[in-house]
Order: structure tokens, then C-alpha cells, then sequence
């Protein structure tokens, strides 16, 4: 798909291809939801593609991509069969030696090789660093593009040895065409509900409307705004979640509460400010473990609303 707020990003991309000496490690970086993962693989296959070399359709054997493996071989055989599977919490480090190893030989097509890591804010402490290692001494022709949502996670030693590409938010305008054609079939209203609430990310504004969040919405801003010291608020939004809600459905609603919370995180108080952004980092946690989550759904979604209430009642 034409992701607009890509302009930027492939101007630098491709300004760097085009010199003389181009930066080894790339970091994009911006909210979930933005197309970095179209981005990163649209950028790698520009990268190793060579005048006079054909290249593969489909997986391309110089770009190698780590991201969340199946939790076990149960899960793995789901996957092979194509069904939705259980992923393991973070990006290991085996995964991560297992990448240097491929480094010890040379590309399979060309003079370059592309390595995505998505989303490098979820690999394991050992794991990142071990990859310092390969950023700092990289191997000829080798090129890391890391995919982050949440850049601070990540070790300052790594964002230092990356070129960091930022990637905007859609203002409403966009937002709109992109709901226009990705959802048509949605009514104004819910379109109406999922712009007001997504903060210009096209990816919670599609999973929005999707899982039919506007109730959800409502519930989680009065949390944020007001507190909910009776958990009367708490109590309608595991109603609202539904029984046995799907694990996508989950994580939408866990983007959608980190969202809502740090809307306008600027305009409140400094006590207010301090609370949400530990908020969000403990909210972050959660929502990196909720695929892999394996008790009462209903217990993680308490637990992430009581980290929005205490928020709130700083708010207020």
C-alpha cells in the first residue's frame, strides 16, 4: 500500500544509497502502526538489488528478518500449517548469534546483505548485546535496519551506532483517506471516533474500527481523565472486552489505552506528566507480553487499566 508519510524517510533512504560511504545501521523509529515493517522491506530490497542480477520474488535469501519466533513446537507446527500461533516474548539471543553466523559468508546474490530486526525494542538484554557487537565492526556490504516503536528501549550503544529515521503520525486529513480506503465499509461515526482517538496512527485507527472500540474508547478515556477509585470503570471494560476476546483484540485495545494516555501528555501538570510516562513504560511491558500471555485475559486488561487509573488520579 502507499503509506504518505513515508516521503521523508525514502528521501534520506535513497539520498544515502546514492553517496559514497552509506550508514550501516538504521533505526526507524515511530509510533505502531505507521508502516515501518512495509518500509524496512521495501528499503532492504532496494538495497541488495544489483544492475544485472535477477532477484527473487517473495523472501529474498540476502535479507535475513528476526522477529518473534513460535513459543514451542506446537506453536511452530501451527504456523507451518499457516494458523495464527503463540509467540515467544522477545527476540533471543540465539537468534541474534545465529544472524552473526550467516555474516560469516558472503551474500547469496549480490555484494550485499540487509538484516530487519522487528521490533528490535523486544529483543532480550543478552541478545542486544550481542548484536552491539556486529554494529560495531559490521561485515562488508552488511546493513541493519531496526525497526522500533519504542526507541528508548533500546540500549543508548545502539541508537548511537544507528542513523535514526523518524516516521510522522497521519493528520486527520490522511487519516481519513487511508480509513476511506482500507475500511470502506465503516460508518462515519465509528470513522469519526477512530481519528479522535488513535493519535495519528493509521494502523490503531484501522485496528479500531475493526474491533468496533468506540465503547472501549469512552471507558478508557474516563479512566485516564478521572481515576477510578470504586474499579466501577475497571469492571465495564472487561465487560466491554467481551468473553474470550480474541489476542488481537487484546492488543488493540492495549495500543488504543497507550494512545489515550499519553494524548496531550504535555499540556497536564508535571506530577501528571511524570505518572503517565511511567504509566506508559509499564503499560509497554504489558503489551509486549500480552502474545504470549497465558492466563485470565481478563487480569491483564485490570492490570493495564489500574496502570491508566493511577495515572488519572494524578490528573486529577
Amino acid at each position: 500500500m502507499h503509506w504518505p508519510n513515508h516521503t521523508q524517510a525514502w528521501r534520506e533512504w535513497r539520498t544515502a544509497m546514492s553517496g559514497s560511504r552509506m550508514h550501516h545501521g538504521w533505526l526507524l523509529a515511530g509510533k505502531s502502526g505507521l508502516g515501518k515493517h512495509d518500509f524496512a522491506y521495501a528499503a532492504a530490497r532496494e538495497l541488495v538489488a544489483e544492475d544485472g542480477v535477477p532477484q527473487t520474488e517473495g523472501n529474498h535469501p540476502d535479507i535475513l528478518t528476526l522477529t518473534h519466533l513460535p513459543k514451542d513446537d506446537k506453536e511452530e507446527r501451527k504456523r507451518e500449517k499457516g494458523e495464527p500461533f503463540e509467540k515467544k516474548r522477545n527476540i533471543t539471543v540465539g537468534q541474534i548469534r545465529g544472524m552473526q553466523q550467516r555474516l560469516t559468508t558472503r551474500p547469496t546474490l549480490g555484494a550485499r546483505r540487509a538484516i530487519i530486526i522487528d521490533p528490535s525494542d523486544d529483543m532480550e538484554k543478552s541478545a542486544s548485546n550481542a548484536l552491539l557487537k556486529s554494529l560495531e565492526e559490521p561485515p562488508q556490504g552488511t546493513f541493519f535496519l531496526l525497526i522500533s516503536h519504542r526507541p528508548a528501549r533500546l540500549l543508548p550503544t545502539i541508537r548511537s551506532r544507528c542513523r535514526m529515521v523518524r516516521f510522522p503520525t497521519f493528520d486527520d486529513a490522511m487519516l481519513r483517506q487511508f480509513l476511506a480506503e482500507e475500511t470502506p465499509e465503516a460508518d462515519a461515526a465509528s470513522v469519526d471516533a477512530a481519528i479522535a482517538a488513535c493519535g495519528g496512527s493509521p494502523g490503531i485507527a484501522s485496528a479500531f474500527i475493526e474491533h468496533n472500540l468506540t465503547a472501549i474508547s469512552g471507558i478508557l478515556t474516563q479512566i485516564v481523565t478521572k481515576g477510578d477509585q470504586t474499579l466501577g470503570q475497571r469492571a465495564a471494560l472487561v465487560k466491554a472486552l467481551g468473553q474470550r476476546p480474541s489476542r488481537t483484540r487484546i492488543a488493540a485495545v492495549l495500543g488504543l489505552a497507550q494512545t489515550i494516555l499519553t494524548g496531550g501528555i504535555a499540556d497536564r501538570p508535571a506530577k501528571a506528566q511524570l505518572a503517565a510516562i511511567e504509566a506508559n513504560r509499564e503499560l509497554g511491558v504489558l503489551a509486549s507480553q500480552a502474545a504470549t500471555y497465558n492466563f485470565d485475559t481478563s487480569l491483564l486488561i485490570m492490570e493495564a487499566a489500574g496502570l491508566l487509573a493511577r495515572a488519572g488520579q494524578a490528573s486529577d
